[in-house]
């Protein structure tokens, strides 16, 4: 696709970085929300993530964490704190490579009903669902988990708090 032609789903053209706000959601009892996706042509392709997405137009990433939260979960009440991890990554995805710069924001919530309310055509047919964990269920999970590892991640976020800057996580190319 041309550079002048519109993304797809926030996705810049091929070859193009995507700058993605995605959220680190925990609720009263330090469960941490996931999203349930795959590939949209295999259902048996999947893996867990947190919400977020790409940037549109010239919104700030916390604005994109907080639209796609609410996008992607119905989600709204939330308390949007600091950048936790920042992590670089590559991966396929419904026939194309996906390049993406994610910031991961700390966010908490009492709310714990969840309703999609404004998925792309493409998560709609990739998204399956979302899941409350805990972070010992997250260690014992045998199923794919973005960012790996996410359970490490969060046991030390719940046990010594927010770091005093984003970390950078390994950039992960699949």
């Amino acid at each position: 696709m041309p550079a002048d032609e519109p993304a797809v789903d926030g996705a810049p053209a091929e070859g193009g970085l995507r700058k993605v706000s995605r959220v680190v959601l925990l609720d009263p009892e330090d469960r941490i929300l996931l999203l349930h996706g795959h590939e949209p042509d295999d259902p048996a392709d999947d893996w867990w993530f947190t919400p977020g997405g790409g940037l549109e137009g010239d919104e700030t990433r916390e604005e994109a964490a907080l639209r796609e939260l609410a996008e992607e979960t119905g989600i709204t009440e939330v308390e949007l704190g600091p950048v936790l991890w920042r992590r670089m990554c590559s991966f396929p995805f419904a026939g194309r490579r996906w390049d993406q710069d994610e910031w991961y924001y700390l966010a908490r919530t009492t709310v714990t009903a969840t309703r999609a309310t404004a998925l792309t055509e493409l998560e709609r047919r990739s998204v399956a669902g979302a899941r409350w964990w805990t972070c010992q269920e997250l260690a014992r999970a045998h199923e794919t988990v973005y960012p790996t590892r996410l359970a490490e991640l969060l046991r030390r976020l719940l046990d010594e708090g927010p770091p005093a800057g984003p970390v950078t996580l390994d950039t992960e190319i699949v």
